[in-house]
């Protein structure tokens, strides 16, 4: 096989894979979204948990991740399970609707420089494989998806998206939560600081880029 034809059957593929991302992201909804290294990406999950995070949090929001440009493409950075890397298509797909919400740093293009990422992914590489976190402490044990995102950017940046709460502020008493928190024979700590997906989507570092 000559180099001109193993080019173009390079640019084929590459061209395949494009097309393939546009049908997923686009959807037909306007403009479609293009992915950047350290997007927060919000959903409404079809969990068992999800009904109970959002009465707590008073959100629909349930779940996030945080996007890294790989070379087989864009993929979420989650706390889902074990702590993984999972497609983005596959992820949005596991979304209620696939509907989905991005964000990114007001600064993102002064401050997400080569070196700041590679400490985002070193960050993240200490948290891989953990197991999640169902009592939601604040301890590196075990690991929420909205604390994974949020201890990311802190460690690797010093930046904190979003504002820390006590787990006595949340509204732990609904029916629907009792119920979960009884099945996971968690023993809550008023004081425990907790990071919810929506304190982080409401926090003034970050601009809405995508929604759909």
């Amino acid at each position: 096989m000559n180099r001109y034809r193993i080019n173009l059957l390079v640019v084929l593929a590459v061209l395949c894979t494009i097309a393939a991302l546009a049908v997923v992201l686009d959807r037909g909804a306007g403009n479609p979204y293009v992915p950047q290294n350290g997007d927060l990406i919000f959903q409404t999950s079809n969990s068992l948990q999800s009904r109970a995070v959002q009465i707590v949090t008073h959100s629909p929001l349930s779940h996030m991740g945080i996007v890294f440009m790989e070379d087989g493409g864009p993929r979420v950075f989650e706390a889902v399970g074990p702590v993984k890397s999972t497609p983005l298509a596959t992820w949005i797909n596991r979304g209620v609707g696939r509907h989905f919400t991005v964000k990114r740093l007001r600064d993102a293009e002064s401050l997400l420089t080569p070196d700041a990422l590679s400490k985002m992914r070193e960050v993240g590489e200490s948290f891989q494989g953990k197991p999640y976190d169902v009592c939601f402490e604040w301890s590196d044990k075990s690991i929420y998806c909205s604390e994974l995102v949020w201890k990311i950017y802190d460690q690797a940046l010093g930046l904190q998206v979003g504002s820390l709460d006590k787990l006595g502020s949340f509204d732990l008493n609904a029916p629907e939560v009792e119920e979960v928190l009884a099945e996971r024979k968690c023993r809550l700590d008023p004081e425990e600081r907790v990071i919810s997906p929506v304190a982080m989507f409401d926090s003034g570092l970050l601009i809405l880029v995508h929604e759909e």
